[in-house]
């Protein structure tokens, strides 16, 4: 019969395979709330673009009807804006439930790890023991022999 130790290395593979899984969801999570972030500061650079071209061209006469159109542009871009902080919130939420999966599976193989190490100590020790007994079995005979002798 395979020592416990060697037993375990079969679970231990089995975390390992869901660490490495829950690794790759966090980064896909990781990945996801990069462009969304992206996407947000991309849109907030066109808004501060927009809102300075539309000054400079206020410097003159405007028409009512340009003007609301400018007007107009910038609350879309608002609600753009708006809309795209939900994405990043929500991808945000889904990056931190990513990382406590990934943490805990983490732990898992860790932990498993850790006990596997404690079983080949406790079998080593144990083997210890055998080979100790052994040799002082072996030096008693020894010994009982010299006497006959």
């Amino acid at each position: 019969m395979k020592p416990r130790s060697e037993r375990l290395e079969v679970v231990l593979s089995l975390e390992q395979r869901r660490e490495d899984q829950a690794l790759d969801g966090l980064n896909r999570a990781r990945q996801h709330l990069q462009q969304q972030q992206h996407q947000l500061d991309e849109l907030r650079r066109y808004q501060a673009d927009y809102r300075d071209q539309m000054r400079r061209g206020q410097q003159g006469v405007v028409s009512v009807t340009k003007l609301q159109g400018w007007q107009a542009f910038i609350a879309q871009l608002d609600q753009a804006i708006v809309s795209q902080e939900q994405q990043v919130r929500k991808a945000v939420e889904v990056f931190e439930k990513a990382r406590d999966v990934w943490r805990e599976a983490y732990e898992r193989r860790k932990g498993m790890a850790r006990h596997i190490e404690a079983c080949r100590a406790q079998e080593q020790r144990q083997q210890d023991l055998r080979d100790q007994k052994q040799a002082d079995e072996a030096a008693n005979r020894m010994h009982a022999r010299r006497r006959l002798t």
